[in-house]
């Protein structure tokens, strides 16, 4: 029975996706300039032939790989912005975060992908454009926990110094989640908002 539309754009979509992991662990493992399109191919579990019928090379997909993830980092900022309660929606987010980081590997990779497109990227537009969304997501951050002090739901504190705080937790988690592998332990989600939530609250 030939195949549908929809079976073959689900198809499709399903290679992407193992393209896209096999090239985010690849990039971050073994750096993005010692990882070969065959390598890639490989580790999808797919002929090379039909990776770049997806990609036209490697540098491609390394950009769509950094694009998804400022497109989720821009999600987080425009979500800040927005609500009634800030502890509830920054609680969410590390929610969030905790079940990302728990079950795969695929967050932790994305982070360290912008990472290193960064210090790669030097005066190119996508460099500039990773340092003005993580100082959007800074203000952002700032911002809600401002709020939430004045709602009584965080301590006291200066919100930027805070805000850099939280986030270079996050980022640190990321890294060490790929570095120490089966032995990284993901703290709870109490603990990673400790430093915004008032003395004695759980």
């Amino acid at each position: 029975m030939p195949r549908s539309k929809k079976q073959f754009e689900e198809m499709r979509s399903a290679t992407r996706d193992k393209i896209q992991s096999a090239a985010m662990h690849l990039f971050v493992h073994q750096g993005y300039g010692s990882t070969n399109v065959q390598q890639i191919a490989d580790v999808a579990g797919i002929s090379i032939g039909l990776l770049y019928r997806h990609y036209k090379n490697k540098e491609v997909l390394f950009h769509e790989l950094v694009d998804f993830a400022m497109a989720g980092l821009q999600a987080v900022v425009d979500s800040f912005r927005t609500g009634d309660s800030p502890k509830k929606q920054l609680e969410q987010f590390v929610k969030e975060i905790y079940s990302d980081l728990s079950t795969s590997d695929d967050l932790a990779n994305l982070m360290v992908l912008m990472t290193q497109s960064f210090f790669s990227g030097g005066a190119s537009q996508k460099h500039h454009e990773i340092v003005g969304l993580n100082q959007q997501m800074l203000e952002a951050t700032a911002d809600l926990i401002k709020r939430g002090q004045e709602k009584n739901e965080f301590k006291q504190g200066p919100p930027d110094e805070m805000a850099m705080h939280f986030f270079s937790t996050i980022q640190g988690l990321a890294i060490m989640k790929i570095t120490l592998k089966e032995r990284f332990v993901m703290p709870s989600v109490q603990i990673i908002i400790a430093g915004l939530s008032k003395e004695g609250e759980k």
